[in-house]
């Protein structure tokens, strides 16, 4: 996996199968937020950390043939489930660059719109990112951000102390691997630094029941990475049975909720 440039969470199948869910689960928040931006037909949109193209699709439908979504991903397996994607839906106006943020310039473009969910809080210079994304960015365009602005808000009601201590492992190996789980936090400084305004904010957390389609979404995360865990050497299979077995029994339980992670939306401006 090393000569994938593998991110800490990993580009194998589970991976592609827990991110296709995950945007299933985040569509209608992401279309509801590109709609508010103004992302609409003829328009060209720059989707930074793209993965396999999962928003990149929706991307290029909305804009359609007049438009054109330019994709940038580091990771040669998910460029490749990428472009098989992009044949399977057959669509002709997404440009794909394997290209990795903290080492490769970005592509210039006349770009109307930048899309940024969970980079920031993944690359492990956020300020350099910014920096670069300013310098390509024409004036007058918008740059959307979906990031994680305060991680710990992720919890169990009744609590469920193995969850707390399964997502403090999380944050630490997240942190480990050069990234900073509340990434949202940095940006306006950040953003103010290399000429953007923040135009809106906007939060997003969810209280769930088992019943709700978006549990699945946190709920599949803590079985992909209690896996990872073990391979690390961080917990043992005792550690990880106690945390799926808390987990089963919130879903049984009718008055049990969760709080997802808080994601922070900022639409940006470029001076």
């Amino acid at each position: 996996m090393a000569a994938d440039r593998d991110y800490v969470l990993g580009t194998h199948e589970e991976e592609l199968a827990r991110l296709g869910l995950q945007h299933r689960v985040w569509r209608p928040v992401a279309l509801d937020c590109w709609q508010r931006a103004g992302i609409t037909v003829g328009k060209r949109v720059l989707d930074i950390g793209a993965g396999p193209g999962y928003a990149a699709s929706d991307l290029a439908e909305i804009v359609g043939p007049a438009g054109e979504v330019i994709a940038l991903d580091r990771s040669r397996n998910f460029i490749n489930a990428f472009q098989e994607l992009m044949r399977t839906r057959s669509l002709a106006n997404v440009r794909i660059h394997e290209i990795d943020l903290m080492t490769d310039d970005l592509p210039v473009g006349h770009y109307d719109f930048a899309w940024c969910r969970w980079v920031v809080s993944f690359v492990s210079d956020p300020g350099l990112f910014i920096q670069k994304l300013g310098r390509v960015m024409p004036k007058g365009s918008l740059s959307i951000f979906h990031e994680y602005g305060h991680y710990e808000t992720w919890r169990f009601f009744p609590r469920l102390p193995m969850q707390e201590r399964f997502r403090e492992h999380v944050i630490a190996t997240w942190r480990e691997s050069g990234g900073e789980p509340d990434g949202a936090a940095q940006l306006p400084g950040l953003l103010a630094e290399n000429g953007f305004v923040i135009r809106s904010t906007l939060p997003h957390i969810f209280c769930l029941q088992a019943r709700d389609y978006m549990w699945q979404w946190p709920a599949t995360f803590i079985e992909t990475y209690l896996s990872r865990l073990i391979e690390m050497g961080r917990i043992d299979q005792k550690f990880a049975d106690q945390v799926r077995a808390d987990l089963v029994s919130a879903e049984r339980n009718p008055n049990a909720r969760m709080l997802t992670p808080l994601v922070l939306e900022i639409i940006a401006e470029k001076l």
